[in-house]
Order: structure tokens, then C-alpha cells, then sequence
């Protein structure tokens, strides 16, 4: 789940991770926050100037590969923050 707020601010995008849990223990839990910083940061030369997204990790990114989590967060930020 992304949600995404547009600043007029002359800066870089940031993002912010909620990772409850709910998605499993601290181990888990870690691994999915450190997975979705390293698709973010590749994904931050196409999201707008100003702009803060958060991504809301949901039960399920605790078994998704990599890929599918690439996947699935370009998607949502291709469609709310895109530059």
C-alpha cells in the first residue's frame, strides 16, 4: 500500500516504511524494510521532486521475492509519483 504527497519543495523524494507485526518477527520484519529502501533507491530518479511517499508493507511482502516486490512498488509508483 503507497500513499504519496506532492510538495512544491525543491528537494530530493523521501520515503518512509511502515512494516507492522503483522508481517512477521523482527527478522522478518527487517528484511522486508531493507528490501523496499533498496527498490526505492533505485526507483528515485523517477519520482518527483518534492514528493513523500510512504509504503505500507502488508502480511504478504514477508514471502514475496525481490522481483516481486520491485514489481509491485514501481507499479504504485509509477502511478501516484512519477516524475
Amino acid at each position: 500500500m503507497t500513499h504519496v504527497v506532492l510538495t512544491a519543495e525543491p528537494r530530493a523524494a523521501r520515503f518512509g516504511f511502515i512494516v507492522s507485526k503483522a508481517v512477521g518477527n523482527a527478522v522478518t520484519r527487517n528484511t522486508v524494510r531493507r528490501r523496499l529502501k533498496a527498490v526505492c533507491a533505485e526507483a528515485l530518479p523517477e519520482v518527483r521532486e518534492g514528493a513523500d511517499v510512504v509504503i505500507r508493507a502488508l502480511p504478504s511482502a514477508a514471502t514475496a521475492t525481490f522481483q516481486e516486490l520491485r514489481t509491485e512498488v514501481t507499479r504504485c509508483l509509477a502511478r501516484r509519483a512519477a516524475a
